[in-house]
C-alpha cells in the first residue's frame, strides 16, 4: 500500500509560480499512474493532472493547460505540480493520487479510478 504526501502549498499573488510535490511511500513508485486534483470550498474535488507511470504521457484539464505542467521523478519517488500564472481561481486544497496499472503510457483523469490519496495542501492565490 502507497502512501502519499503533498508539500509545497501556500499563499501566493495571482501571477506568481508554485511548486507542489507529492512524495510516495510504501509502494513501487513506478508502478503507478499519478493524478493531481484539487477541491475548492463548497465545490467537489475536480481533475487538475495526470501523468503515466513513463512520463511521456500527461493530461491536464483545460482551465490549467499552458499553466501547469506535472512531471516525474521514479528515482525520487515524487510527482511534481509546477503551477504558474497562478489566479484566484486556483485558490484550493490539491491533492495527489496514484493508481496501480500494468500500462506504462497511460494517464487517468477520473477521481474513481484512483487507489490511494494525499491528504492535500492549501494553495491559496490572493488577488
Amino acid at each position: 500500500q502507497v502512501k502519499l504526501a503533498e508539500s509545497g502549498g501556500g499563499l501566493v499573488q495571482a501571477g506568481d509560480s508554485l511548486r507542489l510535490s507529492c512524495s510516495a511511500s510504501g509502494g513501487t513508485f513506478s508502478s503507478y499512474a499519478m493524478g493531481w486534483f484539487r477541491q475548492a470550498p463548497g465545490k467537489e474535488r475536480e481533475f487538475v493532472a495526470s501523468i503515466s507511470r513513463r512520463d511521456s504521457s500527461t493530461y491536464y484539464v483545460d482551465s490549467v493547460k499552458g499553466r501547469f505542467t506535472t512531471y516525474r521523478d521514479n528515482a525520487k519517488n515524487t510527482v511534481y505540480l509546477q503551477m504558474n500564472s497562478l489566479k484566484p481561481q486556483d485558490t484550493a486544497v490539491y491533492y495527489c493520487a496514484a493508481k496501480a496499472t500494468i500500462y506504462y503510457y497511460m494517464s487517468f483523469h477520473r477521481r474513481d479510478e484512483y487507489d490511494y490519496w494525499g491528504q492535500g495542501t492549501q494553495v491559496t492565490v490572493s488577488s
